[in-house]
């Protein structure tokens, strides 16, 4: 009961953040490079761009952000039951490590760049988005741990 009452809530909501945070970071990338060549992009437009592309890649850029936290998250508990006093610092490790995973996985696969937003600076951005989601899951977790026992 553990799992469905305290991880996976916590899990799903840390998720969710996470793919947002990504998405919208690469929907920020890449209207900013479309400004660096000219193009004229209105306020209407980043927020319809932005929300086309959180649709657009929730199916499968959000699949697999979900199966890389969801890895790295489970290994992280693992390790951390050796090393309670560092719970957060690890999860937080463990959100960079997956996106760095899979962003160079996918690159070194494929030979592109599967998400345009990941390139340069928008890669660093990616992994703050994991980031995020590793500390938003440590909190969360901890607080629903710290509920059980009132």
């Amino acid at each position: 009961m553990s799992f469905l009452t305290r991880i996976l809530p916590s899990f799903l909501v840390s998720w969710l953040l996470t793919f947002t945070l990504a998405s919208l970071f690469h929907s920020q990338y890449v209207v900013n490079q479309l400004v660096n060549v000219g193009v004229v992009v209105g306020f209407s437009d980043r927020a319809s761009l932005t929300l086309d592309d959180w649709l657009g890649l929730l199916p499968t850029y959000g699949a697999i952000i979900a199966l890389a936290l969801a890895i790295a998250f489970f290994v992280t508990a693992k390790l951390n039951k050796k090393v309670k006093k560092y719970s957060t610092q690890l999860f937080v490790i463990a959100g960079i490590v997956a996106f760095a995973i899979v962003l160079i996985a996918i690159e070194s696969i494929m030979n592109i760049h599967i998400i345009a937003g990941a390139r340069g600076w928008g890669f660093y951005a990616q992994l703050l988005a994991g980031a995020v989601g590793g500390f938003t899951f440590s909190q969360l977790f901890k607080a629903t741990k710290n509920q059980k026992a009132y």
